[in-house]
């Protein structure tokens, strides 16, 4: 015998159909969040090992290594002078985070845009553009916020913080130069079609040379002239000044901690305003 649905167990399904399209248009950036937390599970080893290896890789060679050889204090400001380990302790935090951001807001967009056409499936469902680019950075800030807690206890371990008190927002510093970063290259990735090598320019001609040229293993000001605008307009370098002011006290670069503070936050909400309308361009196309 086939039951018949009558007309209120129509309505039933369809107040039920409305119901759970408004809970997900409401939830949607962290559903997709979810997703993508779940999907890093696939690497997540590879994601634990560097988190905890490359800091203490780089702490003991910096610490044990080639501050052997650096016998003279880092000029800090007012705050004075500080050890070799103290100085590049930060900046390396945020180079780390910075890192984490290069290689998850381009590969990860590429596979869902054109590999696993997964902001496809998404685009399906009630979810919007938006909140599947919001999704995505909340799950990339997930992991940079790790990484950057990471480094920041090793850090800590190595006696590399001077105030572990004030410090502790350093990896937070650290996540909001990531984004600073990540975002106007997450925008790129999101208009592109194919992967012909554009991502391994982006890493060796534009974060090798901001990893190499922002302050972080000598003070900026020791570089000519002519290079330190790297710095200026590097958001591992502000990260890192950031990260300095909160360990010891002071920018060693001699900006006010401030400036440095309002420019990632410049570049943070320009870099969100274009990939937000690279995303709602993409999938609406």
């Amino acid at each position: 015998m086939t039951a018949v649905a009558t007309h209120e167990d129509v309505a039933a399904w369809r107040d039920e159909a409305r119901a759970s399209v408004a809970r997900t248009r409401r939830r949607g950036s962290l559903y997709v969040a979810e997703y993508r937390l779940r999907a890093m599970r696939a690497y997540g080893w590879t994601i634990v090992i560097g988190a905890v290896g490359q800091p203490l890789l780089y702490l003991l060679g910096l610490g044990v290594g080639l501050a052997a050889f650096i016998r003279t204090p880092i000029a800090a400001g007012p705050s004075g002078s500080v050890g070799y380990v103290a100085f590049v302790a930060p900046a390396l935090l945020a180079s780390a985070v910075v890192g984490v951001a290069m290689e998850e807001f381009t590969y990860a967009v590429m596979e869902g845009f054109r590999w696993r056409k997964t902001f496809w499936a998404i685009n399906a469902s009630p979810v919007t553009p938006r909140q599947a680019c919001n999704g995505l950075v909340l799950a990339v800030a997930a992991r940079m916020l790790v990484t950057g807690t990471a480094y920041y206890g090793i850090a800590v371990a190595f006696g590399a913080i001077t105030r572990p008190v004030v410090g502790l927002a350093m990896p937070l510093v650290g996540v909001l130069g990531g984004l600073a970063f990540g975002l106007p290259v997450m925008a790129y990735a999101a208009q592109m079609k194919e992967d012909t090598g554009q991502f391994s320019i982006i890493q060796r001609f534009i974060f090798t040379p901001l990893f190499l040229f922002s302050g972080t293993f000598y003070p900026l000001a020791s570089l000519p002239l002519w290079l330190q605008w790297i710095g200026w307009i590097s958001p591992v370098w502000h990260a890192s000044e950031l990260g300095r002011a909160l360990s010891f006290g002071s920018s060693a670069g001699g900006w006010p901690w401030w400036t440095h503070l309002l420019v990632l936050l410049v570049m943070t909400t320009g870099g969100a305003a274009v990939a937000w309308r690279s995303f709602v361009k993409r999938m609406t196309s």
